[in-house]
């Protein structure tokens, strides 16, 4: 008989479907996490008025907003040396490199599209909530934190939810 897998061992495949699902979700974690995280910051710097950090803040999010997500991919696996994962993660980035670079390359990824998100979220705050703020003598900083962060978060929850490159 032509196509026989009577003999074919698949409990191996089941449980490598098992790792990489676990990998998958584990990925789609980190990257989100790490995504948020380095998008605000990115946001931030895109709406400072200094020009140190906007112009390259907006330049990584264009270069990587207009570049497929393959092309990121093999960019951070094959251009970044391998004693960088190693010195970034120890023994384990020595035996690990393809999931770090994984991880490092969604999470580059998605912050570009997140920081957008965050941004629009901040400019989508009415201008008057962060003159009342200044008004009653909060800095920046604290402004940002206790007014408008938490109001921006809330409206655009959403869209960070649902705009997964992974998922």
């Amino acid at each position: 008989m032509l196509l026989d897998f009577s003999s074919f061992n698949w409990s191996s495949v089941a449980q490598s479907v098992l790792n990489g699902l676990a990998f998958s979700i584990m990925l789609t974690v980190a990257a989100t996490a790490g995504g948020v995280v380095l998008g605000i910051f990115l946001a931030l710097a895109r709406l400072s008025g200094i020009r140190v950090l906007k112009v390259p803040a907006t330049a990584y999010v264009n270069t990587m907003r207009s570049i497929p997500l393959v092309m990121v991919i093999l960019w951070f696996f094959l251009l970044v040396p391998a004693g960088l994962y190693e010195a970034i993660a120890g023994e384990f980035g020595r035996n690990h490199r393809s999931e770090i670079s994984a991880i490092l390359t969604f999470v580059a990824f998605e912050a570009a599209y997140f920081c957008e998100i965050v941004r629009a979220g901040i400019l989508s705050i009415p201008r008057g909530q962060s003159s009342a703020a200044h008004a009653i003598g909060m800095s920046y900083a604290q402004n940002l934190r206790f007014i408008v962060l938490p109001q921006a978060l809330r409206n655009m929850s959403v869209v960070l939810s649902n705009d997964q490159t992974i998922g």
